[in-house]
Parts: structure tokens; sequence; C-alpha cells
């Protein structure tokens, strides 16, 4: 057998997505050729890996068995890696942070240049919703979570990175009357809502409550582009971060509109359970973060 370790990370990251087509947007490939790959590996077993049932692939007992010694190969390497690194006296493993939806938009900034100074350093970065962040905190399945809300459920120390401000946006080519007091806005006019388990939506339901504003229409999107890209259409509007929105308001895409008790202000911040002890490179992170966070946020604010 002749398989190589590239068709080896290709198939078990096919196995973890359940699509090749998500697959290769993770890995940054064609579908195509991750389609290539996932043949040129097949061809090298009598049994099959995989079968499409209904358009869908699903993965076969045989191929499940293959995909654990893969990523059994696969973790072996980076432990090789790792190795190699430490003799040379730099800085090697993994930095596991799980980040809310929109910190997409905030945790790069704070990664770049550390990222570049430990080339030995291997970054796994999971964006979700604040539900599915706090539960891998819950897990100690990562070394540090990214959120605007505090969660409750759990005990936990912080390092605050970014004031995080939440305003109401529409289209540039919406249209309402701008005598409708804020109570009475959202009557006639439809406000899209983020999923449940959303930190975003948690915040404009806090805000909707505490103002006692009245909901006629209401939509509900699974993630914050879908969000802007209903905004943008003219589909409704929606309390959005600024941080997430700062390309559509410079290009006229997307419109602040004022509304008394806003914007609401949040913090972005990293959170790792209590008492949490840290491995050498989630250490060295934490201990650059602190050093460098404020000339990292006067960067990001120019």
């Amino acid at each position: 057998m002749n398989y190589t370790l590239n068709q080896l990370q290709i198939f078990l990251k096919i196995v973890q997505t359940g699509s090749v087509t998500k697959a290769a947007e993770e890995l940054h490939l064609t579908q195509p050729a991750v389609s290539i790959q996932l043949k040129n590996f097949q061809d090298q077993f009598e049994i099959p890996l995989t079968e499409v049932v209904g358009r869908k692939i699903h993965v076969t007992d045989f191929g499940h068995e293959v995909a654990d010694s893969a990523e059994y190969i696969i973790n072996q390497v980076y432990a090789i890696n790792y190795k190699t690194m430490a003799y040379k006296g730099l800085l090697t493993g993994r930095l596991k942070i799980s980040v809310v939806s929109t910190g997409k938009y905030v945790m790069p900034y704070f990664l770049t240049d550390f990222m570049r100074e430990h080339s030995g350093v291997e970054l796994l970065m999971d964006v979700t919703n604040k539900s599915r962040v706090v539960e891998s905190l819950k897990k100690n399945e990562v070394d540090f979570a990214l959120v605007s809300l505090l969660p409750t459920s759990i005990s936990f120390e912080k390092l605050d990175l970014l004031e995080n401000n939440l305003y109401l946006v529409g289209s540039p080519q919406s249209h309402f009357d701008e005598n409708i007091g804020e109570k009475d806005f959202f009557k006639d006019l439809p406000l899209i809502f983020r999923e449940e388990g959303s930190g975003t939506r948690q915040t404009m339901q806090q805000f909707i409550e505490k103002n006692n504003i009245s909901i006629g229409k209401k939509m509900e999107l699974t993630s914050n582009e879908a969000v802007k890209q209903a905004v943008m259409a003219g589909l409704g509007y929606s309390i959005m971060p600024l941080i997430g929105i700062k390309n559509e308001l410079h290009n006229k895409q997307l419109k602040i509109i004022p509304m008394e008790g806003l914007p609401i202000t949040t913090m972005w911040s990293l959170i790792w359970p209590k008492e949490k002890k840290h491995m050498p490179v989630p250490l060295a992170f934490l201990q650059y973060l602190n050093k460098e966070k404020d000339n990292i946020v006067a960067k990001m604010l120019r």
C-alpha cells in the first residue's frame, strides 16, 4: 500500500465532517481535489471505506476503523514534529480555543503575532455558538474560550480583551417611520434573531425585555453571516456586534439605526475553568496576551 499522510488527513476530515464539501472547506482545498484523493485512497483497499446513499456519503464500519488508525498515525507524526522542535528549543504543542461565532472577527487579531513567533504551535480553533462553547469548557476539551457574555453554569477565570458594542442595523434602502417610538418600532418591522444558544440572541432578548419592546414579525437564522446577508437584502433588522459589520458599514451595505439604549456594550473575554493547570503552550499564550493585548486593541481600532 502506498497511501500518503495527506490522504490519511483528508479521509479523517471526511469522516469527522460527514461531507466531502465540508472537509474541503476546512482543509482549504477544492471539492474535486478532495474527491480525487478519497478515490485514490479507496483504490488501495478491497473493502469499501464509504458508500453514497441518497446523495449523502456514509462511512462504513471498516472506514471508521481506518479513520481511527489514521488519527493515531497523524497524532504520532505531530508528536515527532513537536519533539524535533523541542530539541531545537522551540515552544511546541497545541493551542485549543473555542470561540462564539461572532468572536471569529476578534480572536485572529490576538493570535496572529503569537502564532508567527511560535512556528511549533498548532492552533485548533472551533467556532460555534455560546452553548457549545460553554459545553467544551465543562468537558475540559479546550484551553480557552472567547465569549461576550459570561456563563453562569461554571466557575472560571477570565482575561478581558475588548469591548463589544452592538447596534441596531438595517439595509440602507430600508424605510420606516422615524417618529415611531422605540417600544413600537418592531410592531410591523421584522426583527432577525440568531438561534437559541447564541450569545448575541441572549443580549437582544435582554434588551427587548428590559425596554418592553413589542415584536411583531420575527425571523431566526443560524449564523451571524446569515443574519448579515438577510439584513443587507432588506429582509429585516437586527442588533449586531459592530466588530462583524465594519466593512459593510464602510461600503454602505448596512446602516446603523439610532435607538435609545443602544449600543449595548459587553466585553469580549477569554475564559478558562477555575484552577485549570495550563500546559506550556496555553500558559505562554496567556502571558503573551497579558503583555500585548492593549497594543493589539489599539491596532484593531485604528
